[in-house]
Parts: structure tokens; C-alpha cells; sequence
């Protein structure tokens, strides 16, 4: 698994793309190390970074590498904060700090002849993206959205077959009936995830039942990105602890009991507050 170095680098923006609800924020990194699917970045705006009347600077907000491509790397915003909001209003030409890519990613496929499943939730998508990039051979992709404007990210990856929770686009329900369906029709599958709490732990649970592996990419609080504020730890099957940014974020579903929500402040896996 590639690492950054323990230092920050700046990226200049080379385009936004607006993709419904959502922004792919690119940036020229032509000296960043080649991220493995599910690795993250720390970023923050090198301009205006902080908040408040003495402009207190924000801590950097985790974001999934959703594409390295060509000396660029691909990031998807939504704004649900103050961060991400600072972030998304970056033009070509504006520059940011960014740590990566850091933690552990997705393993590819065994030659056990198991088709992939991906399978996304909201901004869960990103690392999914560049995973489908990498994955020799075609993969099934399943995701889901709150509403039409959210579903409008799945132009993200390609051939994506979607659910959304009002039923304005695609499948009328959440993503995890159409896993249910396919493992139903063929359970020889590993399954690749990433997305909120709930998603990821009805994910799990359908996996187990079914003998399925599966490898899920966490969300958690995260302020430093390499493990040393233990802020993002969440418990693991047996006892223990782990912690998301440098034991994941992707982390094979046997070694996790339950998933739990945890704090939505600075979350990797998409876009944090």
C-alpha cells in the first residue's frame, strides 16, 4: 500500500465539474504518490481556511481519492459544512493543501473467479470510482441516493444501476434490496462498500447470512489523518479497538461485529462536514 510522506503538498485546482448535488474538485499532483482504491487526502484551502471573527483556522477535512488520473487527483465534495463549503467554492487556478494519500485500501479481487460487487452510498461513491477504475474485468455497480439531484453522481462510474429513497430515479428503496437481489441470484461475489453507517452495516449483515466476503470503507471522525488523535477509533469484533485512518478505512467486514454511526465531523469516505 502506497503512503504519502508525512507532509502536506499543495495542489493547484484545474477544474470543477458539477455532478447534481455534488462537485469533483481536480487538482494537478504531479509529485503525489500513486493511491491505492480506498486510500483518502487530508484537505484544506490554502486561502481563507477557518471561521468564526478571528478566523480560527479548521482542521483538514478527510476526503476518498475518487480518481489519480494523469498527474491529477479527483476528489467529490457536497457541502454540509463550513469546510466543505470553503472547499467547493475553489475555481481553477486556487490552490489547496493536501496529506495523502494515507490508510488502507481496498484489496483486489482473488483469482477464485468471484465477480465484484460495488456497491455506494451518497458520497460513499468516490472511492468506489477509482476501485472500478482499477479492477481488471467488468464489475456489477449498485448505488444509492436520497433523491433524483444526489443520483445524479452516479455519472461517477460507469454502467451503475441505482435505488433512491423517494424512488425519483431507478429502484424505489435503498441500494442494499438490490444486493440482496443479485447475491440471491449469484452469491459468488465479494462485495466492495463504502457509505453511511446504516448502509454499511445492513451491507455487513446480508454479506455474513450469505458467507460473502466483503470489504467496507469506513466513515469516522478524523482530525489528523495517521493516527495519533484517536478520533476516529471504533470497536471490532472480539474486543478492541480500531482506528479508521491508519487500520482502514477499508477493513474486512469478519473483523467487525456491528457498524456503528459515528461523529459526522471530518469524515473520510466522501464528503466530511
Amino acid at each position: 500500500m502506497s503512503l504519502a510522506p508525512f507532509a502536506r503538498r499543495q495542489l493547484t485546482v484545474t477544474a470543477v465539474e458539477q455532478l447534481g448535488a455534488y462537485r469533483v474538485l481536480r487538482a494537478a499532483d504531479p509529485d503525489g504518490v500513486d493511491p491505492a482504491p480506498g486510500q483518502f487526502a487530508m484537505l484544506a484551502a490554502v486561502e481563507r481556511w477557518g471561521g468564526g471573527e478571528d478566523e480560527r483556522p479548521y482542521l483538514p477535512r478527510a476526503f476518498s481519492i475518487a480518481r489519480a488520473l494523469d498527474g491529477e487527483a479527483h476528489f467529490l465534495l457536497e457541502q454540509l459544512g463550513p469546510g466543505t463549503r470553503r472547499l467547493a467554492e475553489l475555481r481553477p487556478g486556487e490552490r489547496l493543501w493536501a496529506l495523502g494519500p494515507l490508510g488502507n485500501g481496498f484489496t483486489m479481487p482473488a483469482s477464485d473467479g468471484r465477480r465484484a460487487l460495488l456497491v455506494g452510498g451518497g458520497a460513499g461513491i468516490a472511492p468506489l470510482a477509482i476501485l472500478q477504475d482499477r479492477i481488471e474485468g467488468e464489475a456489477t455497480v449498485l448505488l444509492g441516493f436520497r433523491d433524483r439531484e444526489h443520483a445524479r453522481g452516479a455519472a461517477l462510474l460507469d454502467g451503475a444501476r441505482v435505488a433512491t429513497d423517494d424512488g425519483s430515479t431507478g429502484h424505489h428503496g435503498q441500494v442494499t434490496e438490490l444486493l440482496a437481489a443479485e447475491l440471491a441470484r449469484d452469491p459468488h461475489a465479494c462485495v466492495y462498500a463504502c457509505g453511511p453507517a446504516g448502509m454499511l452495516e445492513a451491507v455487513r449483515a446480508i454479506c455474513e447470512r450469505g458467507g460473502v466476503p466483503a470489504q467496507l470503507a469506513l466513515e469516522a471522525g478524523m482530525a489528523c489523518g495517521f493516527g495519533a488523535c484517536f478520533g476516529c477509533v471504533v470497536p471490532c469484533r472480539g474486543g478492541g479497538y480500531l482506528r479508521v485512518c491508519v487500520d482502514g478505512p477499508v477493513i474486512d467486514a469478519v473483523e467487525l461485529e456491528h457498524v456503528d454511526a459515528h461523529g459526522r465531523a471530518n469524515r473520510v469516505a466522501g464528503a466530511p462536514a
